[in-house]
């Protein structure tokens, strides 16, 4: 734990001076990104947040993984919410008076309902509970998949990926490659259903990536929320683990969390 909380120069800014509230690994990730308009997107995201770019694009990822070894730091272990397979869909932003980078969470669908709550009481996000599987085969593929659940409409993942191994280029993002600007986020936001902007830190060691390939049977994630994909390949990333901290979330500290001219927020429909 101390040689990650100790290794912190890769990291845009300081770690916080605050205790961390919970650690978690997160396992068998894949990355898969679609450019978009920057346009199409900036509607879509909280008063105080603009589109993050590259190449001209703004990018959405949707995040398949699973997550073990979750501790808080200050709570003892809550029976049933150890182990289970979480799916995000995700862009890329700036806070528009600090310019510090971030991302900005459309929806995280997690298997276990007691972790769902706990997620959206203590640091705002808009998870939902969803009946999930990842089976790994064989041949190193993993068979996932995700049904919402209590929600108006169908929301329904199918994929099939795995990691082609290694390789020299990716063993460490490098700043100014797409690999480093989709990946090596430390900070998130989120807002309320007023419109107040929090941010939260995380912290981890440089993204161990590899190169990808994947399958997507179904995937309903951005339509509803409201996002339309490209008819193209994704950009596609995989990273079999990684020990993330997180730390609780405040006010972000741009003048977009004070003033009054705020965007209302979606509100996430009930568990």
């Amino acid at each position: 734990m101390q040689d990650i909380l100790n290794t912190t120069g890769h990291r845009p800014t300081p770690l916080p001076k605050r205790q961390w509230a919970m650690t978690q690994r997160w396992n068998d990730l894949l990355f898969a990104h679609w450019p978009v308009p920057a346009a199409s997107i900036a509607p879509l995201l909280p008063a105080g947040l603009v589109p993050d770019t590259f190449d001209g694009s703004a990018w959405i990822g949707v995040v398949p993984f699973w997550m073990d070894r979750i501790r808080f730091s200050a709570l003892p272990k809550v029976p049933g919410t150890d182990t289970f397979p979480e799916l995000n869909l995700r862009t890329y932003v700036r806070e528009e008076h600090t310019n510090l980078a971030g991302v900005y969470f459309f929806s995280l669908d997690a298997a276990n309902p007691i972790a769902v709550s706990i997620a959206r009481m203590f640091f705002r996000l808009p998870y939902y509970w969803a009946h999930m599987a990842i089976k790994p085969q064989p041949d190193g593929r993993f068979l996932y998949r995700s049904d919402r659940h209590l929600t108006r409409q169908p929301v329904r993942f199918r994929a099939t990926y795995r990691g082609l191994g290694p390789t020299q280029r990716l063993a460490q993002s490098v700043p100014g490659t797409i690999e480093y600007f989709l990946t090596e986020r430390y900070r998130l936001y989120t807002a309320d259903r007023r419109g107040h902007l929090f941010q939260g830190e995380i912290h981890h060691m440089p993204w161990p990536l590899e190169a990808a390939e994947a399958e997507f049977q179904l995937n309903e994630l951005p339509a509803a929320h409201g996002i339309t994909l490209p008819d193209t390949q994704p950009l596609l990333f995989y990273a079999r683990e990684l020990v993330v901290y997180i730390w609780s979330i405040e006010l972000a500290k741009g003048l977009g969390a004070a003033l009054g001219a705020r965007r209302p927020v979606p509100a996430a429909e009930p568990l």
